[in-house]
């Protein structure tokens, strides 16, 4: 769910033929809202994700809580055994990310140790990620960041140096 708190944040939308999102809407019976429009949620997760990565104050964990009240229910519908639903199948979209989210951020914000989130280093980009790496250092959202930084320190030694001959 954390993953899908990202997306939506990252993107404000969530692709509903992605693999991760086409997954949880066709298990859970949701459709896709109208134009991927999920109103003023996007905005909301990602100031939630920038209190929790920054240490700040979850009051955006807190808002969402409240807008999206978790509807947290048990549910065997997979035949997996019995398992915690933070929304019910069917539920509109937008209310259904939100509950679901609202859910997994507190959980994170109150300290779970599975969970590892940041904020992408590359110059310009901004956007969070889930850090699932061994020794939770990752500091890019994606490798093309990471690219593009390294060569841009690359070419910037290269300069000095050439500077510095000259």
């Amino acid at each position: 769910m954390t993953r899908l708190a990202v997306e939506l944040a990252n993107t404000g939308t969530l692709d509903p033929y992605g693999e991760l999102v086409a997954a949880f809407f066709a298990e859970h019976e949701i459709a896709a809202p109208p134009n991927g429009d999920y109103g003023e949620l996007p905005d909301v997760v990602r100031a939630a994700l920038a209190q929790l990565v920054d240490g700040a104050k979850p009051d955006a964990v807190h808002r969402l809580l409240r807008d999206y009240t978790p509807d947290m229910h048990l549910t065997d519908h997979d035949g997996l055994g019995w398992h915690v639903h933070y929304s019910r199948n069917g539920t509109p979209a937008e209310r259904w990310a939100g509950q679901v989210i609202a859910a997994q951020l507190a959980l994170v914000a109150a300290g779970d140790p599975a969970v590892t989130l940041g904020r992408c280093a590359a110059a310009g980009c901004g956007n969070y990620f889930m850090d699932q790496s061994r020794n939770r250092t990752r500091r890019f959202c994606s490798n093309a960041c990471a690219s593009r930084t390294t060569v841009a320190a690359y070419r910037a030694r290269t300069a000095k140096r050439s500077q510095q001959s000259s």
